[in-house]
């Protein structure tokens, strides 16, 4: 059964969020700070969990992050982390991870979740 696309627009505190299994499109984009993270990730996690359970065969997550707080931090391994799994499932997953030239604290953040998650994350400096 195919999942129904998830599409959240940006807003001051939270990301843009594309994911759709059908165009094979998993966009991260903008800032993220919400009042409350969980509530916000919630519907993401769940979709993401239902995704793992038939994954296409390969999967590319553009993570295009200006900036987050601590919450979203978690949250955000919590994601790879369960992205991770699809790869137990023999399909391959790869993270691009852009970030600003200027920006040690981005670029330092992907590299450490390419440590906690272990999946391959492609750093990709703009």
């Amino acid at each position: 059964m195919m999942i129904k696309a998830l599409r959240y627009p940006a807003i001051n505190s939270s990301p843009e969020v594309i994911l759709d299994k059908k165009t094979n499109e998993f966009i991260f984009t903008g800032k993220s700070f919400p009042e409350d993270a969980k509530l916000l990730y919630r519907p993401i996690i769940t979709w993401i969990e239902k995704y793992v359970d038939d994954p296409n065969d390969n999967t590319i997550i553009e993570f295009n992050m200006e900036y987050f707080n601590s919450a979203s931090a978690k949250i955000i391994l919590d994601i790879l982390e369960i992205f991770a799994t699809v790869e137990e499932k023999g399909k391959s997953v790869i993270i691009h991870w852009h970030y600003a030239d200027v920006d040690e604290d981005m670029k330092y953040a992907g590299e450490l979740y390419s440590e906690e998650s272990n999946i391959p994350i492609k750093l990709i400096s703009y």
